[in-house]
């Protein structure tokens, strides 16, 4: 075992021991023991949690309570002809385990702004080399592959990246489809993230926008995004949002009895 592990287990060990909260931000980096899965993960036992610990081969880095958001917003499309477009490819074992958890009538795409991230795939998967901040990059790797059924936003980060990544993506995404924003604890950082605490602009606070367009039946404020018309669900987990696409019509109450 390397020394950095074993560091980091006797610290985590005192962490633990005192009542801190264990540091979720090496949750994705090292190797951790059974035990400490377990302990990290309560849903150890959900398929995609299976597959994610059993992965060997190109790295993953993903937060560990991910894995069962993931099962239970994606599980409905495994076994079908689902296409998935992965923003933010990194060392290409996230497209893998896509691959594993979908099966193998998926079309899954990944685009990354790094050239050499093009080698870290094996077909069917496929990647694309553009920024997420280009749209018409993005537009020609959605015709490519056809019309999305999940997005997967885990690029750079950056506010306006995600917004150019939304606002182009979004309308292409199909009724019925899910846009996942990862990561969203960037939001509250600032610099090279361009965030901060309800700084406007970042992704957190477009995501309360959403919330009040969502509602905007039963106020007067004017809309800045399609929540009120195209936005069926917005379910908010710590560092991450699932937002459900689906043409909405105006609510209506009725009484029966």
């Amino acid at each position: 075992m390397a020394l950095r592990d074993l560091i980091f287990r006797a610290t985590e060990r005192v962490r633990r021991a005192v009542g801190a909260r264990p540091r979720a931000t090496d949750w994705k980096v090292w190797d951790l023991d059974p035990s400490d899965r377990e302990r990290l993960s309560p849903s150890a036992s959900t398929d995609c949690a299976k597959l994610f610990y059993a992965h060997h081969g190109r790295i993953i880095h993903k937060w560990i309570h991910y894995l069962d958001i993931y099962d239970r917003h994606l599980a409905p499309f495994r076994g079908t002809a689902v296409k998935i477009l992965e923003i933010g490819v990194f060392k290409g074992g996230s497209l893998d385990l896509w691959r594993k958890f979908f099966g193998a009538e998926a079309t899954i795409f990944g685009v990354d702004v790094n050239p050499e991230c093009a080698a870290l795939v094996t077909p069917p998967n496929q990647v694309r080399t553009g920024s997420q901040a280009d749209p018409e990059f993005l537009r020609s790797v959605v015709h490519e592959m056809g019309t999305p059924d999940i997005i997967l936003d885990d690029g750079s980060h950056r506010a306006r990246h995600q917004r150019v990544s939304f606002d182009t993506l979004f309308p292409l995404l199909r009724d019925g489809g899910l846009y996942v924003i990862e990561d969203l604890h960037t939001s509250y950082e600032p610099g090279i993230f361009e965030g901060g605490y309800r700084r406007k602009g970042s992704a957190i606070e477009r995501v309360k926008d959403m919330i009040d367009d969502m509602h905007a039946w039963y106020h007067t404020r004017a809309t800045t995004t399609p929540a009120r018309d195209h936005i069926y669900a917005i379910h908010v987990y710590d560092s991450i949002v699932i937002l459900e696409k689906r043409t909405i019509t105006r609510p209506a109450g009725i009484q029966i009895g």
